[in-house]
């Protein structure tokens, strides 16, 4: 991945990387909403235009946040999978949710608030933790070639 960063600090350069609108949302609807083809992305409530989700994708590729594949028993669809480094976001994204649900609820009153809203405020650790287990028991069912 050739990147120009702006400046040397860590917070900025993770921000040159994941700081635009679109990216952690598509990291979130891998892992929290099972969407792994341009199709799931594009059939998402979040409403992505095909050409930013493209363009997107592409530079999580090029990133090492996900790779793309293919189905196993469809090689013309795509197959996007969170990598490790992507996986690596779970705690950032349980995070940011933890910080919506306490601080936006006044001003975005109906936020999800149900059970798994429940189980983060309990244990944000054991939820990331879950999170990312049943993404990489997902993995290990699908077969294809990194």
């Amino acid at each position: 991945m050739n990147h120009d960063f702006r400046c040397n600090c860590p917070f900025t350069s993770a921000l040159d990387i994941l700081g635009d609108k679109w990216m952690l949302v598509i990291v979130k609807q891998m892992l929290v909403e099972n969407k792994e083809t341009f199709k799931d992305f594009t059939e998402s409530e979040e409403s992505i235009a095909t050409n930013i989700l493209s363009s997107k994708l592409k530079l999580l590729e090029e990133a090492g946040i996900i790779v793309k594949t293919k189905l196993p028993d469809n090689k013309k669809t795509n197959l996007y999978l969170l990598t490790d480094k992507g996986l690596a976001l779970t705690p950032i994204l349980v995070e940011l949710a933890n910080w919506s649900d306490s601080h936006l609820r006044d001003v975005h009153p109906t936020i999800v608030n149900g059970e798994s809203m429940e189980l983060l405020r309990d244990n944000k650790t054991a939820f990331a933790r879950a999170l990312e287990k049943k993404y990489r028991e997902k993995l290990a069912t699908i077969t294809y070639i990194r």
